[in-house]
């Protein structure tokens, strides 16, 4: 789409450059699709010059302009650390986009979060390896803050105005954590209805991320039970309670991927599944799609 309203294309990072009627310009697949009237200026970051990936003992660094491409070879890439397993979840999320390799190859790991859509795959995989966010500011400052806080509803984050996501951060302890997968659509090449990662911790427990199902990210987590030398957590119905309790029913989201009820009992089924496989109490199964 053609963003007719458009009168400059101004190539900078510096939020100090941002003013009303300004949008950050990465991707751009979301942006040029859905088109804007009051937009003025598109500041373009692809000049920017941020590495796409950086690792080291301490985890990964996603740069938000890393592409899904990008992000897709990351688990071949030489030199990683045997013991990060959870980099298993990097190919489940991209898949997850179910979009052309035109798309992968445009759209960033920064714009999926932002646009903050309750299906963003990013915000699924960032969110359950405890990723945090570095953001810069219009006065020349930064703060951190988790993914999983970041958005904080359909369409919205927590970033002020001129605010420009950097970065985000996965640690290594997360991405050696054990994990599990699952994500449900209407069809089979469908946008994600629910998809719920879980993680075992390094102290134990259980980690549960529930994304797609709500209108933004939800995590749980459970303590390790006392005394217990291996992986341990909820039960079932502690399970059941914590959600419910995390989970009021106008927190599900609603649109033509999935009846607010239906995400509601898949959420229950699938997270019980990953309980299951995470913590060795029964069998878990994988889903892909109802």
């Amino acid at each position: 789409m053609d963003l007719n309203t458009i009168e400059a294309v101004v190539p900078t990072a510096d939020p100090a450059d941002w003013r009303p009627g300004d949008a950050w310009l990465a991707g751009g697949t979301v942006l040029f699709s859905y088109g804007s009237t009051t937009l003025r200026r598109l500041l373009d970051l692809t000049r920017a010059g941020w590495p796409a990936i950086q690792a080291d003992g301490g985890g990964i660094e996603l740069a938000a302009t890393c592409t899904i491409a990008e992000l897709y070879a990351l688990p071949e890439r030489p030199g990683l650390p045997a013991g990060w397993t959870a980099l298993e979840l990097v190919r489940q999320c991209c898949d997850s986009f179910v979009a052309s390799f035109k798309i992968w190859n445009a759209s960033t790991v920064g714009g999926n979060i932002c646009t903050a859509l309750p299906a963003g795959p990013m915000t699924s995989l960032c969110a359950a390896l405890d990723g945090v966010a570095t953001v810069l500011e219009p006065g020349g400052g930064r703060r951190q803050v988790p993914v999983a806080g970041l958005v904080v509803g359909e369409a919205r984050t927590s970033l002020a105005p001129g605010e420009l996501l950097r970065s985000i951060h996965l640690p290594a302890a997360a991405l050696a954590s054990r994990v599990a997968f699952r994500r449900l659509s209407l069809s089979n090449l469908g946008r994600s209805g629910v998809l719920l990662i879980g993680r075992l911790p390094d102290d134990g427990g259980l980690v549960l991320t529930v994304t797609a199902a709500t209108r933004r990210p939800v995590q749980l987590r459970f303590a390790a039970a006392a005394g217990c030398a291996g992986p341990s957590g909820p039960d079932a119905a502690r399970l059941r309670q914590a959600l419910d309790a995390a989970i009021p029913a106008e927190l599900y989201h609603d649109d033509i991927h999935g009846h607010p009820q239906w995400r509601r009992d898949m959420t229950y089924r699938l997270a019980e599944e990953i309980r299951a496989e995470l913590l060795g109490n029964a069998a878990g199964r994988t889903t892909e799609r109802a």
